[in-house]
């Protein structure tokens, strides 16, 4: 019987580090710098790279590390079912052409999905929402604004008595915008819709995964 084949290694045709590459995905993505900011700041610690190996390394294997923690956190979290969605969209300017941004975060303000459309009907809340509930389980409460397309959407699903709407609920999912807001600017902003939705999808599994809520939890913890 053969011997299963063991993964390929992705960091084998190149010369750097896997730690070093994986700081340089990290700082491009965690933190608002533009690609000549992070090749910078590797100068400074002796780490001489050009910021267009920071585009290239984040582009091949920002997917990859994104998409680990992802599995990682839906594994943990598949059987717990008291939560409380957050669903939000967000304006974003792609070549003079205004994108909707869809984004839903928890109770604890963890990104759980991000979707990019041209249009906010119906059907891309629809999209939406199905994209996030086959991968992350039914929840107890959605909490919307007052967008016709999400009871719309929501009737159509069967789950439109989980839905809440009030002026101060979604504040939740209205303040984690702000970090997207403030990496969109560090980037001049987005040229294609694939790749805002792949740096959207990035950025919010790396957010995640630095966020700790550091500021609720004691020192001994």
């Amino acid at each position: 019987m053969p011997r299963p084949r063991k993964p390929a290694n992705p960091f084998r045709y190149f010369n750097s580090s896997p730690e070093v590459i994986r700081l340089v995905v990290m700082l491009y993505v965690r933190f608002p710098l533009s690609l000549r900011n992070v090749e910078d700041l590797l100068a400074e610690r002796g780490i001489d790279i050009c910021h267009e190996t920071v585009r290239m390394w984040w582009n091949r294997f920002g997917p990859m590390f994104a998409a680990d923690i992802k599995r990682q956190r839906i594994s943990r979290m598949r059987g717990f079912r008291n939560w409380r969605w957050h669903v939000d969209e967000v304006f974003v300017k792609i070549n003079g052409e205004t994108h909707y941004l869809w984004r839903a975060v928890d109770q604890e303000g963890e990104i759980l999905e991000s979707y990019v459309t041209k249009k906010r009907d119906k059907k891309a809340a629809l999209r939406f929402l199905k994209k996030a509930l086959k991968r992350h389980g039914q929840t107890e409460k959605i909490v919307t604004d007052g967008l016709k397309s999400y009871p719309a959407a929501m009737r159509d699903l069967g789950n439109l008595d989980r839905r809440e709407m009030g002026r101060w609920k979604n504040n939740r999912v209205e303040n984690s915008h702000l970090q997207f807001r403030r990496r969109e600017r560090a980037m001049l902003r987005f040229r294609q819709m694939k790749s805002l939705q792949k740096f959207a999808s990035l950025h919010a599994n790396v957010h995640n995964h630095f966020d700790n809520q550091c500021h609720i939890i004691d020192r001994e913890t």
